[in-house]
């Protein structure tokens, strides 16, 4: 690895290029072959019926999608367009995110930067200290991963409004893999700490200092440093919490239909059974048992792997659990599905790679893009339903690029308060079920006239 390392820059950049546009091919084939409808237009896949012959270099990214045009007939004009821009974009999107992340050190600098601005009470004329490679490689690994599940995940969603769980479930479990084998992979934090961290490095300062500074991962305890009552075995307590991440999780890969006809009591004892007999047998029996099984096994194991895994959890079920609520919240303001459970699934996936306390900061950033694009189609289509995945993946993508800058505008002071965090993301939940209402009687007498009173018929079996 280190070979690796001491390669020229401009050579290495060509190496992640060559491998982004790669990645985009398989990018490309998890947009044809995961979908909804499933098309061969992926010259990975299946060759399509009345099509000549395909040839190796139809496989070459970018460029065989130059030789594929001659499917137009089967696909349509100018199919080949956009999968060939994705690959192009994929690699050098990559390349630039390599030089950003490992070469300019970009999410770890401005940390160190503002901690000895504080420390000096204005600027100082330092060389900030670099941080190893290793720890800016493994962060720009997982960011690349997550990078191509979110991209595979956003275009099926524009193209069909839905993220299949081929994308999200083996996503999820790549996360918090990833979280306990690579702890140091999760975004990075910069802090003065009395003793060590288990995970991370200390900076060489080029001045004396009385406390060392350290760059560690954004543990689910961040910005405050790892508590005692967190760690693993003996403390069953924290055995319990992840188990319940867990399978919070794999409650929500099941079918789960409320059917409130005949009483609650009756349509709670129905999900009851339907969770339960999906949870005993393939697929989800295959991934629930044995995965808890390995959850109590590094819980046992302790240290940077417990820390890793339990933030990685945690982050997954904060992520998802704000926009599970909005989707209730909002189901039951607009009187119709407010929003797919592919969503939440999606972030579910995306907090196992950023943590919960990047979740927060997407969860209040995404909106922005959504609403306008939701009100230009409802203006010129009259229509509000757009598919909210990219928004999230473009807010996830716009956080973990940009870290430094939304971590050091004192939203490590915010985070710090803890549990009166969970208070204000309630608060915000009540005030959206209001917003959405009111949203909701504006659309009605505004584009569909006041003889509307035809109430907007709901859903009979409607997702919990």
């Amino acid at each position: 690895m280190q070979q690796l390392f001491a390669q020229p820059l401009p050579l290495r950049l060509f190496l992640v290029f060559l491998g982004g546009t790669a990645l985009g091919s398989l990018i490309n084939w998890a947009i044809y072959q995961l979908a909804w409808n499933p098309r061969d237009i992926s010259p990975w896949g299946p060759t399509p019926e009345k099509a000549p012959a395909r040839k190796a270099t139809d496989r070459i990214p970018i460029f065989g999608w130059l030789g594929l045009r001659r499917e137009h007939a089967i696909h349509g004009r100018g199919f080949w367009i956009r999968p060939m821009l994705l690959e192009l974009a994929t690699g050098l999107g990559l390349a630039w995110l390599y030089w950003w992340e490992v070469d300019q050190q970009a999410l770890v600098s401005p940390q160190i930067k503002e901690l000895f601005r504080l420390a000096a009470g204005g600027p100082i004329a330092i060389a900030v200290p670099r941080v190893s490679e290793g720890l800016t490689h493994a962060v720009f690994l997982s960011h690349v991963l997550l990078i191509t599940l979110m991209a595979a995940a956003s275009f099926i969603d524009i193209d069909e409004k839905i993220i299949p769980d081929e994308i999200t479930l083996p996503g999820t479990l790549l996360g918090l893999l990833l979280a306990t084998l690579l702890p140091i992979s999760l975004l990075p934090h910069v802090a003065v700490r009395d003793a060590a961290p288990m995970v991370g490095e200390v900076i060489e300062l080029p001045v004396a200092a009385a406390n060392a500074l350290y760059v560690e991962p954004v543990t689910v305890a961040v910005p405050n440093a790892w508590p005692t009552q967190l760690d693993g075995a003996p403390r069953l307590s924290t055995l319990a919490l992840a188990q319940a991440c867990w399978w919070l999780w794999c409650f929500a890969l099941t079918p789960r239909i409320w059917r409130g006809r005949h009483g609650p009591r009756r349509a709670l004892g129905l999900i009851f059974r339907r969770v339960s007999r999906e949870l005993l047998r393939p697929p989800l029996a295959v991934v629930a048992w044995p995965g808890s099984m390995a959850i109590a096994a590094v819980w046992w194991w302790g240290g940077s792997a417990w820390i890793g895994l339990l933030s990685a959890l945690v982050g997954m079920v904060i992520a998802g659990g704000m926009i599970w609520a909005v989707r209730i919240v909002g189901t039951a303001a607009l009187r119709r599905e407010a929003m797919g459970f592919g969503d939440v699934t999606l972030m579910m996936m995306v907090g196992t790679f950023l943590g919960w306390q990047a979740g927060v900061i997407i969860f209040f950033i995404a909106p922005f893009a959504g609403l306008v694009i939701g009100l230009l189609q409802m203006l010129l289509r009259r229509d509000d339903v757009i598919p909210y995945g990219p928004f999230l993946c473009l807010g996830a993508l716009v956080v973990a690029v940009r870290w430094p800058s939304f971590w050091t505008l004192n939203f490590q002071d915010v985070f710090s308060l803890g549990w009166l965090i969970a208070a204000v993301l309630f608060a915000s939940f009540i005030l959206l079920g209001v917003m959405l209402a009111i949203w909701q009687q504006i659309k009605i007498r505004l584009f569909y006239g006041d003889d509307s009173d035809q109430e907007i018929e709901q859903n009979e079996g409607r997702e919990s």
